[in-house]
């Protein structure tokens, strides 16, 4: 294993110590103690409820990310879309690779390889990457809406280094219904 330093620009204020990625602030804490705590909150409210609470969430969070990123770097369509998949796997979730995106279909397929969950929770037999699902639809529907489309998506995770026979983790962004054609 070849270790690098982070690609990510990273800014530490000297008065407040706040940690600045391209213009965000950021926090950063050990991998155990993420996990640790999203699997706390899992246990509590139960698996669906928390992974409906994290799509909306991380889609909301997806469109924002997109929308300021590509601003900052004059960046549009599939090139927003890869530099975000870029920049996640620079934070340690894991390694995701977009293996194809259609913008006028609105779909996508994005692969994740070395999952941060798996690493720290092993072979569980499920899905345990739901909290990344709404980031792909968010970030989709962020490019779309720059494109002026009223197209809208879903994303779903269809599998995870986690289950049993897998080795990696497979996210599919494609069009809502009420929105094709």
């Amino acid at each position: 294993m070849t270790k690098l330093a982070p690609e990510l620009p990273i800014e530490v204020d000297s008065e407040t110590g706040v940690w600045t990625t391209d213009a965000l602030p950021m926090l950063y804490v050990p991998r155990h103690f993420f996990i640790n705590n999203h699997t706390a909150v899992a246990e509590a409210l139960g698996v669906d409820k928390y992974a409906e609470i994290l799509y909306r969430a991380g889609y909301k969070s997806a469109w924002h990310w997109c929308e300021k990123e590509a601003e900052l770097h004059g960046l549009e369509g599939v090139e927003v879309f890869e530099h975000y998949m870029r920049r996640l796997s620079q934070r340690g979730w894991g390694k995701f690779v977009t293996e194809n995106i259609d913008l006028d279909a609105g779909s996508a397929r994005v692969r994740l390889e070395h999952s941060a969950f798996v690493y720290q929770l092993g072979k569980t037999g499920h899905k345990e990457e739901y909290m990344f699902t709404g980031w792909f639809a968010g970030a989709m529907d962020q490019i779309l809406a720059a494109r002026g489309s009223s197209l809208r998506t879903v994303a779903e995770q269809t599998q995870s280094a986690a289950e049993p026979g897998c080795d990696v983790g497979i996210f599919i962004v494609k069009p809502l219904p009420d929105t094709w054609g």
